[in-house]
């Protein structure tokens, strides 16, 4: 059962958010509404500046001393957002006992696919060189962090030992399911918000490529992958049905979907009881696969 909060939340989202993002057209009008402050930075965290694998982003370590190691890919359509604006998510995981670099990746339209591919999985290649790690990501991150499993396998590069993916888009090209069934019902994504920001971010390229949409990729071989998604989003059925592919592939997969909630509901850990056993199970799943400590290097100094 949803909570009271989660009603008011997600009618909080359709009343200030859903419309202007269905008017929104241009990347700047994106950015304005998902860029807007929305809950404050979690305590307990240092946020230092920092460069891995030649990519600038942020490094999130909790005060308590080091944590497990992850990295966290934001979201924000592949066309807005930054480690500064996503430290109520990051912030809350770190206090849960990860040290997580967020890479700042190139944003489109400026910078189309694969730009922000390029530099997470330059970000990987330094950043599991130094140890073992998790990754995790919400909405276009959580995209991102499908394809740089792909992408690791192919590339010969360390996977992640465990995945945690919050409302990921995996395909680019049905529009079928939730698209339609939840067309009306989503607290935030109106479609046509979804095909502007899809043609930004694509450009020329084929939306089936499986660096786009993941859900065509084989995911043989993945590690242990964790979705949340809302049972209302657009998206429900992105996390659905990856989930049943990476299933049939032979990977331990846990899907669970929230009811009521709006998208990216781990943003509102400090007020939302759904956010906070978001967070708590996605920690437990990321810890329960962890290797042993000493297979994990110390993070270098930003």
């Amino acid at each position: 059962m949803a909570s009271l909060r989660a009603y008011i939340g997600a009618y909080m989202i359709r009343s200030r958010v859903r419309g202007p993002l269905a008017k929104a057209r241009d990347a700047a009008a994106f950015r304005r509404i998902f860029e807007a402050p929305t809950f404050p930075d979690p305590k307990g965290v240092r946020y230092e500046a920092g460069i891995v694998g030649g990519v600038r982003g942020e490094w999130v370590r909790p005060k308590a001393g080091p944590g497990r190691r992850m990295l966290y890919i934001h979201g924000g359509g592949f066309i807005a957002c930054s480690p500064r604006t996503h430290r109520p998510v990051t912030g809350a995981l770190a206090n849960r006992g990860f040290t997580i670099f967020v890479p700042d990746y190139r944003l489109a339209p400026e910078h189309p696919f694969p730009a922000a591919l390029e530099d997470v999985m330059a970000v990987w290649a330094a950043f599991s060189a130094e140890g073992a790690a998790c990754v995790a990501g919400e909405s276009a991150g959580g995209n991102l962090a499908l394809v740089l499993m792909g992408e690791a396998r192919a590339r010969n590069l360390p996977m992640p030992w465990a995945a945690a993916l919050f409302s990921p888009a995996t395909d680019f090209v049905s529009e079928a399911g939730s698209r339609v069934t939840n067309a009306w019902r989503d607290a935030m994504f109106d479609p046509k918000a979804l095909a502007a920001i899809r043609s930004m971010y694509l450009g020329a390229a084929d939306p089936a490529d499986p660096r786009i949409s993941p859900i065509y990729a084989d995911p043989t071989g993945y590690p242990p992958l964790l979705f949340h998604v809302g049972e209302r989003e657009v998206l429900r059925d992105d996390s659905v049905r990856m989930a049943e592919r990476a299933r049939a592939a032979g990977v331990a997969t846990t899907l669970r979907v929230f009811p009521v909630v709006s998208h990216a509901w781990q943003f509102a850990a400090g007020v939302l009881p759904e956010a906070r056993t978001s967070l708590d199970e996605a920690a437990a799943f990321l810890k329960a696969h962890a290797p042993a400590p000493q297979a994990q290097a110390r993070s270098p100094a930003p």
